[in-house]
């Protein structure tokens, strides 16, 4: 069955920790039913640093990284543009 939330699409989260929160959609996982909003289901990952001469170039430091966690699409509800 095919999803009918798209990438870009304004949606409002109906269950979970973010009920009622508003956002983009990022990316969207079909074949696991998911997707990733803007701002919305943040979770922590720890990062192990790259190598020091990478650090120093500006390349990704390691640490605690927050960023979206995925969201079923059955928690959704795609929100009107009008």
């Amino acid at each position: 069955m095919a999803l009918k939330i798209r990438r870009g699409d304004t949606v409002q989260v109906m269950s979970g920790k973010d009920s009622g929160k508003t956002g983009r959609v990022l990316r969207v996982d079909p074949k696991k039913n998911r997707l990733f909003v803007e701002g919305l289901n943040i979770v922590k990952r720890h990062q192990r640093p790259r190598s020091l001469k990478d650090t120093q170039r500006g390349g990704k430091v390691g640490g605690v990284i927050e960023k979206e966690g995925p969201i079923h699409v059955s928690n959704v509800m795609i929100v009107d543009p009008r």
